[in-house]
This record gives C-alpha cells, sequence and structure tokens, in this order.
C-alpha cells in the first residue's frame, strides 16, 4: 500500500475535520488517536471510503507517512504536546517535519521550535480559526516555524485554507512562535468583538426593551454596512432568531456564565510584559471573569441599588438600525482590532517576527472568527503605511473616530446612567480619548512617586533627570 501523504494525531472535532479537509483536497492521510476505539469509529463513519488509514500505535503511524513526514497534532495544549513529541522523538528522521494546530502559549512553541530543530526536524507552531465548520470546508491558518519548514507543507495548507479574493487564507507568519502568537492575538481581538456584540444586545434589551426577534433585526441591518458586517455580528443574529422548544428566545434560558480556555488571558499578559495597551481586550477578559462570579451576583443585586432607567431613544431607532448604538459598536470594536494589530507590531519587534501586517489582515478575511468586511481596509492601511503606529491615525479609520466618538460617548454615559456596565464599550471610549490627548495627568503620577519614592522625574523644558525634596 501506498505511503499517506499526511499525518493526523489527535481526533477530535478539530482533527476530524482538519483530515476530511485534506483529504477532500486529494492528500491521502493516516490517523491516529490515543483511545484506538476512536479512531476505528472515525473509520467506520465518517472517515469510511475515503483516502484516510488508521494506526493503532505511533509506530504504524509513522511508518504509514512518506517521507519527508508531515504530521499535524490536534491535541491539549500544555505537557500533553511534549509528551507526544517525547514519544515521536526516537521514531522521526532528519527532515521530518511535526505540526502543532492547538492554541499553544507561543513561548512554549518558541521552546519546541529550538529543540526539534536542532534534531534536524522541522516544527511548525500553527494557530488554526473558524471552529469546527472552517477546519472542515476551509480555515485560516497561521503557521510559525522555519521558513523551510513553512515550505515543506505549502501546498498541503494554501489548499485547504479558505480561499478569498486575493488568495488563500494561510501565509509564513514569522519565526519560532509567530504563528501561535499571531493566533493568540486573534483571539484576543474575538474576545474584544464578542462582548462588544453582548454588550450592545444587554443595552437594547435592558434600555430599549427590545425582543429577541426585534435585537435581530438590528443585528441584521448592522451586518449589511461594511463597518460591522462580519461572522460575529452574523451569528449574534442566529442566536437572537432561536427560539426555544416553548416558543421563547432560547438565548434568555442560558447561564450567564461565558467559558475561557486560555488565550485571552495570554494576549493580557502578553501586553502587560510589552508594555502595550490593550483595554478593549482587558475588558472583555475581565467581563468573562466577573460573569463566573454569579452566586455572588444573584446576591448582591438585592443589596446594592442602581440609579433609575434611561430614554430607550438615546440608543436610536431600532427601523433605522440604533443609529447611535451602532457607532459605538463600530468604534469598539475598531479598537479591539487596533490594540490587537499594535501589540503584534511590538511583538514583531522584540521578537524580530518580521510580521506582514497587510497579510495577516488578508489571512483573517475569510475562515476565521474575527473574519470582517473591515479587515479589508485594515490591509489598505498597512499596505499605504507599513509604519503606521496606531490603526486609528490612518485616515479612513479616524474619520470614523471622529464621527462617532460622540455616540459612543453618549452610549457609555446612559448605559452608566441607568446602572448597567458596559466594560468594553467604556474601555474602549477611554483608550481612544486617551490615545487623542497629548498631555495626560501621569506627570502628577510622576510627581507622587518622586514625592514618596524618589524615583525621579523629567521636565518638559528641561533636559536630564530630576528630584525634588517635595516634603521639606
Amino acid at each position: 500500500m501506498a505511503k499517506a501523504h499526511f499525518g493526523l494525531i489527535g481526533l477530535g472535532v478539530m482533527g476530524e475535520n482538519l483530515v476530511l479537509n485534506a483529504e477532500r483536497n486529494g492528500f491521502s492521510s493516516v490517523v491516529y488517536n490515543r483511545t484506538t476505539s476512536k479512531t476505528d469509529e472515525f473509520l467506520a463513519g465518517r472517515g469510511a471510503g475515503k483516502q484516510i488509514v488508521g494506526a493503532a500505535t505511533l509506530e504504524e503511524f509513522v511508518a504509514s507517512l512518506e517521507r519527508p513526514r508531515r504530521i499535524l497534532m490536534m491535541i491539549k495544549a500544555g505537557p500533553a504536546i511534549d509528551a507526544v513529541i517525547d514519544q515521536l522523538d526516537p521514531l522521526l528522521e532528519e527532515g521530518d517535519l511535526l505540526i502543532d494546530g492547538g492554541n499553544s502559549l507561543y513561548t512554549d512553541t518558541e521552546r519546541r521550535v529550538a529543540r526539534l530543530e536542532s534534531r534536524s526536524f522541522g516544527y511548525i507552531g500553527m494557530g488554526v480559526s473558524g471552529g469546527a465548520k472552517g477546519a472542515l470546508e476551509g480555515p485560516s491558518m497561521m503557521p510559525g516555524g522555519t521558513k523551510a519548514s513553512y515550505d515543506a507543507i505549502e501546498s498541503l495548507v494554501t489548499t485547504m485554507a479558505a480561499q478569498v479574493e486575493d488568495g488563500p487564507c494561510v501565509t509564513y507568519i514569522g519565526p519560532g512562535g509567530a504563528g501561535h502568537f499571531v493566533k493568540t492575538v486573534h483571539n484576543g481581538i474575538e474576545y474584544g468583538i464578542e462582548q462588544v456584540l453582548a454588550e450592545a444586545y444587554d443595552l437594547m434589551k435592558r434600555i430599549g426593551g427590545l425582543s429577541g426577534s426585534a435585537m435581530a433585526d438590528v443585528f441584521a441591518h448592522w451586518n449589511s454596512t461594511e463597518e460591522l458586517a462580519s461572522y460575529l455580528v452574523e451569528i449574534t443574529e442566529v442566536c437572537l432568531r432561536r427560539r426555544d422548544d416553548d416558543g421563547t428566545d432560547l438565548v434568555e434560558a442560558i447561564v450567564d456564565q461565558a467559558g475561557q480556555k486560555g488565550t485571552g488571558l495570554w494576549t493580557v499578559i502578553s501586553s502587560l510584559e510589552m508594555g502595550v495597551p490593550v483595554p478593549t481586550i482587558y475588558a472583555a477578559l475581565n467581563a468573562r471573569v466577573m460573569s463566573s462570579l454569579r452566586p455572588q451576583r444573584q446576591i448582591a443585586e438585592g443589596i446594592l441599588q442602581g440609579p433609575g432607567p434611561v430614554e430607550a431613544s438615546v440608543l436610536g431607532d431600532p427601523a433605522a438600525g440604533m443609529a447611535p448604538l451602532m457607532d459605538a459598536c463600530v468604534l469598539a470594536c475598531m479598537a479591539s482590532y487596533a490594540q490587537g494589530m499594535a501589540l503584534m507590531q511590538e511583538a514583531s519587534s522584540l521578537h524580530s517576527y518580521n510580521l506582514h501586517m497587510p497579510s495577516i489582515a488578508q489571512i483573517w478575511k475569510g475562515g476565521c472568527i474575527i473574519r470582517a468586511r473591515l479587515l479589508k481596509r485594515i490591509q489598505d492601511a498597512y499596505n499605504t503605511d507599513p509604519s503606521l503606529a496606531n490603526l486609528l491615525i490612518d485616515p479612513w479609520f479616524a474619520d470614523q473616530v471622529n464621527r462617532r466618538l460622540p455616540s459612543l460617548a453618549a452610549v457609555v454615559a446612559a448605559a452608566s446612567r441607568s446602572g448597567i456596565p458596559v466594560p468594553c464599550l467604556s474601555s474602549s471610549l477611554d483608550y481612544i480619548n486617551s490615545y487623542r490627548t497629548a498631555r495626560l495627568p501621569q506627570n502628577l503620577v510622576q510627581a507622587m512617586r518622586d514625592c514618596f519614592g524618589a524615583h525621579t522625574y523629567q521636565r518638559v523644558d528641561k533636559e536630564g533627570t530630576f528630584h525634588t525634596e517635595w516634603l521639606d
């Protein structure tokens, strides 16, 4: 029997769909799962009649692959990846290639690239976005590692990826852990946008009094615009239209506690380590943490009183798409993208990733969770000015900020007067207001630091470092 072109370890939903994607595109495959019954079940079901064979052991799995071997691992991030690498190491030969397609911490990927390359094996840390459907039909993929390793899988991944008007949604991201870092930031941006849309839903419901179907109509209108047309707005409409068995809005039966798998936290930690502000993304992460305090919140609601309601008209006319609220969401989503892009630029500089920002925007235009029409504008902005310090000062984005900022401020004020938390909308407003302010009050902070700790300060009118004995 001819040996397979491609090998997959890990038959979870994403793994199954990716190997079916590869097989559909002409790549014969061999699969291995630690639980053999899972392999048998897959081959008897979704994998039946296809160019996919199973292996009961890793030795059999490796022996079934043509050289150089291309092995995609779709298993849980962390120690499990290292354990599989340890098992595969003695079975591999020079030139063989391992690909980690999970959400691994980029510093772990840096370590693994160094280890495997020292053994003359290739190693790719590849972020994969698009969920189960994207994995099957065409995801966005973000591979990082050595360029030679990427070249060995380029024909495979460019065929498997989502396709948009200017090419496949995959490109070589950069060395080391660059691919997994970009995927981490992708997920951080995703956290921000999801929370923005959730806040819009909350305001429509609690201030506007809208039903699920009425809110879905507003999101449908937003999805027809250049600024908000996106996969996440699309599925928000879908969620709000779904009815439960009793005819009520299904979303209202769901417990208000959101889970997380770590990538949002990694984005925030990286931002703090690199000194890049990502307040919209941090607020989204913190909102998920706050949601986990549900028992405490239920008690506190009966004890702590909030302010009264405001007029629903502040959000705008639902029949016209609630223009002020739409403005607020446009800017908050833009802020999430801007913060993520700025973080990637700093990581590129610190780690010599040489990230090409237009290419990253291009591969996010299809297949991935944050795909949106706005990404064409982001791609254009960085093509026009590769050294753009912040997306918001690109002329097109600056015009959006200048026109829509009053609405964002009005919506945040209305939410505050109503006692409704809007952490992402308010953080985005603060981010934009801070970024557009030439002189911030941290001069007083620095004075206090010098007063209590002799940390010194600099002056606006003289060169050098100064200290004052403030408490004489």
